[in-house]
């Protein structure tokens, strides 16, 4: 499976991305989908999934009612709208398939870097 992220930036608290993700090598529209992200220096997160229906979404707390995740299974891209993105949303964000972040879980790509300062 190969994932490869796209989106990310500088944007001030208040702004809003949207990162996208595309992915190849495996049957995407039967795989759950999810973002995780690593803020500096400190560990792993999951951020968000989506099953394979695109119809149940799930969030982390620290994210809920300002991210929202969906997914284009024609193209094999998951997305990830941010707003009203906070200093603490500043981290690398890494998109792969499932919806359980194993403790053994290593970022396949390189992610995207996104970063809110003003």
């Amino acid at each position: 499976a190969l994932f490869e992220e796209f989106g990310g930036g500088l944007v001030q608290p208040g702004g809003s991305l949207t990162l996208s993700c595309t992915a190849s090598g495996f049957s995407f529209s039967t795989c759950y989908m999810m973002w995780v992200r690593q803020a500096p220096g400190k560990g792993l997160e999951l951020v968000s999934y989506i099953n394979t229906v695109g119809d149940i979404m799930w969030h982390a707390d620290s994210v809920k009612g300002r991210f929202t995740i969906f997914r284009d299974d024609a193209k094999n891209v998951v997305f990830l709208q941010m707003n009203v993105l906070k200093p603490e949303d500043t981290a690398v964000y890494y998109c792969t398939k499932g919806s359980v972040l194993e403790s053994g879980w290593r970022p396949q790509s390189q992610g995207t870097q996104v970063t809110v300062s003003s």
